[in-house]
């Protein structure tokens, strides 16, 4: 039986897991799948309830009532809700609140694991979140943690909500990337830490071209010594 290749990359946001793991996926022909997209989808469907972020109880008695599915679409996997893909709607500050808030529920870890471990299983695939490596594919061939400067996350991430439309400012962004960072590192469930074995990248003074090409040296080494 073949052996599927399986990409981890962990990091805080605006580091640009996403961007890189795109970029990867096209370069290598491997598929995508965005997991933070599912906590987010979680989170907008509980905002939508009325289900304040902080009710822990009210979010786990919603999970009987998800449907929550991932497609394959080419190279990437689409999030479905009631059989209708989200956008840009999960994206939001707030729902970046909640999408912390909701990852935080063992209930709810629980919901989305196989989910996304059976698509590992099936495909060579690039997954990016935050417990990657520790958590979801703690045998991943490959683990990557990127990370970068507050300010230059906040910054990136600035520009990506504002070229979407999406009002908000600089100041709220960094202030809720913070918030975000340490609710998600001391969390006791798969709190957002780099694995042991992980490969740590810094991509704050690097490009988005040169910070692929530094992933694939790690990847080319790692697969290569496995």
């Amino acid at each position: 039986m073949r052996k599927y290749v399986s990409i981890a990359i962990d990091g805080p946001s605006g580091s640009g897991k996403s961007t890189l793991a795109k970029s990867l996926s096209k370069i290598l022909g491997y598929v995508y799948v965005d997991t933070g997209a599912l906590y987010r989808t979680i989170g907008y469907f509980v905002k939508e309830r009325g289900i304040s972020c902080e009710d822990k109880d009210g979010i786990i008695g919603c999970l009987k009532d998800i449907n929550i599915t991932m497609e394959m679409r080419g190279l990437q996997s689409a999030v479905l809700l009631d059989g209708n893909a989200v956008g840009d709607e999960i994206r939001t500050p707030e729902c970046s609140v909640y999408a912390s808030n909701v990852s935080k529920i063992p209930e709810v870890r629980a919901f989305l694991l196989d989910l996304q471990r059976n698509i590992a299983k099936t495909n060579d695939i690039i997954m990016d979140g935050r417990d990657i490596g520790t958590v979801i594919l703690p045998d991943a061939t490959v683990k990557i943690f990127l990370s970068a400067s507050d300010h230059t996350r906040a910054k990136r991430r600035f520009e990506e909500l504002k070229a979407k439309g999406v009002e908000t400012t600089l100041e709220e962004v960094e202030k809720d990337m913070q918030w975000r960072d340490a609710n998600d590192k001391q969390r006791e469930i798969a709190p957002a830490i780099p694995a042991e074995d992980a490969i740590h990248l810094d991509n704050s003074e690097l490009s988005p071209e040169d910070t692929v090409e530094a992933a694939l040296k790690i990847i080319k080494d790692g697969t290569t010594a496995k």
